[in-house]
């Protein structure tokens, strides 16, 4: 485990099996590839496909919809957004500065500025 706690999350159109927006802590680092805590698990992903951060951020990623996107709404559109408390994914309408997690009840500004 790093020595202070860091935070990935899946770069753009990548696809890894985990949730493009959503930051999950940094188990183990390695060269090649990153071990984050998915669902209190443990997944391995190729170090290049990430992005990490030294503190978890506390604003939603903004994502544009993948092409490869399951379990998605189609009247969702693009972009969506992932919270940063609990990686829920959920609908945006127009552009709000914040938003209220309809899993967890948090509020937390929204990334406009994140390059994500």
């Amino acid at each position: 485990m790093p020595e202070a706690p860091q935070w990935a999350r899946v770069r753009g159109e990548m696809n890894c099996y985990i949730r493009r927006g959503a930051w999950y802590e940094v188990l183990r680092l390695t060269p090649e590839e990153v071990v984050l805590e998915v669902n209190r698990r443990p997944v391995r992903v190729e170090r290049s496909s990430i992005q990490m951060v030294p503190l978890r951020p506390h604003t939603w990623s903004v994502v544009a919809r993948p092409r490869d996107s399951v379990d998605m709404p189609l009247s969702w559109g693009s972009p969506y957004v992932v919270c940063p408390g609990c990686a829920h994914r959920q609908r945006l309408s127009g552009q709000p500065t914040d938003l209220r997690c309809e899993q967890c009840a948090g509020v937390f500004a929204i990334g406009w500025d994140d390059p994500y």
